[in-house]
Parts: C-alpha cells; structure tokens; sequence
C-alpha cells in the first residue's frame, strides 16, 4: 500500500513500477515531491522538470527571505508609496485578505509584522515589550490594494507580509494545472504539508497518512483520497520549547503570539489555496470555533488534533478515517 504522509512524512512504494516518476527537491523551505504516472519516460521526466521550475519561479517571487524577491521589494516600500506588483502578487494578496474576512482575523498575512521577529532555529522569541510595538502592525485592513492601479500600500509603518500560510497551496495548484495542461491524469504534487491529488493512483485512492503531531515518525490516521487538495499545519514544523511551552511558527494575530489549544489540523477541499489558508484559520481559531467554520462551509472538510491529542472530524470524514492503521508501521518515511 502507497502512503504519503503530510507534513512531513513521505511514505514510498516499495518498488515503484516503472510506469511511475518521481522527482523530489528542497524549494521554499521545505521538501516539493511529485510524483506521475505515464507511458512514455522523456514526456514525464519534462513534466517533472516544468513543475520543479514553477515551484523556483514562485519561491523566487514569494519569499520574505531573498531580498530580491517582489515580497520583499513590497515589504521594503509599500510603507512609504503605492507599490506597483504583478497581477498574480495581486490576486494572491487578494485572496488572501478574502480568508482574513472569512476567519474574522484568525488568518492574515501582516502576522509578519510581529513574526520576523521569532527565530525558531536559534530559539529567539520577542519580549513582551517589542510584541506591544509591533502588534499595531497586525491587520489585513492596513493593506490597501488599487485594482485599476494594481499597487499595494500599507496604511501605516511597520507593517510586514509574509505569503507563508497560502504559497505552498497556490504552488501545488499550479503544479497540477501544468500537469493537466501536458496530458497527465494521476499524479501528486506535494509542498511540506500541502498536496493536490490530480486523479487516483491507478485504480487505487492515494492514502494519505497524517503526521502524528508528538511523534514525528508515526501515523495518526489515513484517509484515502483522489482528485482534492489536503493541507495540514501543526505545531511541530518550526518550533521550540522553553520552559515548558512551545514556541511556534503560527502566530495569533490578535496576541503576537503562537496559537494555542491546538497540535495540528488538516483540511480537505477543492484546491491547495483553500486548504492551507483554512488550515492557518481553524488552528487560530481553535477546536470550537475553527470546526464551526469548517461545517459553514461547502465542499471542504478537517481534522482538529487539539492540545490534549483528540481527534475532532467534520461530518463529512467521519466514515472515511482509519486511526493508526495496524498496516502502517511506525516509521515508514523521512521526518523533514
């Protein structure tokens, strides 16, 4: 049996036919893996090439780290003047503040504006001081976007965006629609925890393992799927631990602070943008509230692992999960 384990576990066939190509690489911070079904090898191995190209592309574009990239240029200037931005940066930030309206505040890209100031390698956190500074800056209200203009401009300084908790989810989008576009039927493409199954695995669902939120090489559950998107978001990605509490990189933007009551969810949807801006916003908003918009909505389904290590699912999975599948064993992949 194939698994895939989000967020960090990638379970692999033992062996792979030879109809199937795979091609895995570090992009945007973490592991992009695709994986293809077709019959003819110089076609498929192009696939692979065109989808590991736009997977740069983007990073190149989005990334708060390259000071070079547009975000950063947006970063650096919109404080200051309008900024002129391509029209995909546009729609992206868009749709983003759609989310931050949908999850009243829960999801928003001016987390930044507190979060550059954590450092999760070198277990650095603001004090509480510096929070209250910068916390102002927390609002997708301050960005104030032209469409006829197509600028953006920050409505006071400080401010500071980061794509984070929607690029990965935008790139596996485009991944599949590159796929779809050169002929291919079933494949996967997967960014850290966000996925997007193009079809079945040839007959078969794809079976989706979720990362057990405190043991990093264990299953928690898995789903069998075909033709969605699944994201998940936990705890455990960028973190550390100091006394007793875990600092990590999903901040509250109400608080400044890491989100609590909450180890992971996961989302089931149509597409990758939907996926992972939902995942952020339920894990803000918490097992209650955050499954409460999750039923409001259609076509979309979660699973809330909540602080204590229950299991919540919407309506819709209740039938279709297997917790710590007997046939899993405990360490079937590679913790990234």
């Amino acid at each position: 049996m194939h698994f895939i384990l989000l967020c960090l576990l990638v379970f692999t066939a033992l062996p792979a036919p030879a109809e199937w190509y795979t091609r895995e690489e570090a992009i945007m911070g973490t592991s992009v893996r695709v994986e293809l079904w077709h019959d003819n090898a110089m076609t498929a191995r192009a696939a692979l090439s065109a989808v590991m190209d736009e997977m740069h592309r983007i990073d190149a574009g989005m990334s708060p780290y390259k000071p070079d990239s547009e975000l950063s240029r947006i970063n650096r200037e919109a404080a200051h003047k309008p900024v002129p931005v391509s029209q995909e940066m546009f729609d992206l930030i868009a749709r983003s503040i759609e989310f931050s309206k949908l999850s009243d505040g829960a999801f928003d890209i001016t987390f930044s504006s507190v979060g550059y100031l954590y450092d999760y390698h070198e277990h650095v956190k603001p004090t509480d001081a510096q929070i209250a500074k910068a916390l102002p800056g927390i609002s997708y209200r301050h960005l104030q976007l032209d469409p006829k203009a197509r600028t953006i401009h920050y409505g006071r300084p400080g401010v500071r965006i980061d794509l984070g908790g929607i690029a990965k989810g935008y790139a596996v989008d485009n991944g599949i629609a590159i796929l779809k576009d050169r002929g291919i039927t079933n494949a996967l493409v997967t960014a850290g925890g966000d996925s997007r199954l193009l079809g079945d695995r040839r007959g078969r669902p794809w079976n989706i393992g979720i990362r057990d939120p405190r043991r990093r090489d264990d299953v928690a559950l898995v789903l069998p799927l075909a033709d969605v998107a699944i994201s998940t978001s936990g705890d455990y990605e960028r973190f550390f631990e100091e006394d007793g509490v875990r600092y990590h990189h999903i901040i509250n933007p109400r608080t400044g602070k890491s989100a609590s009551g909450v180890r992971s969810v996961t989302v089931i949807g149509p597409n990758g943008v939907t996926t992972e801006g939902l995942t952020k916003s339920v894990f803000v908003k918490g097992p209650k509230e955050g499954m409460r918009l999750i039923e409001s909505l259609k076509g979309v389904d979660a699973i809330i692992i909540d602080d204590a290590g229950r299991m919540l699912y919407s309506p819709g999975l209740r039938d279709a999960v297997r917790e710590k599948p007997e046939s899993v064993a405990p360490k079937l992949g590679t913790a990234r």
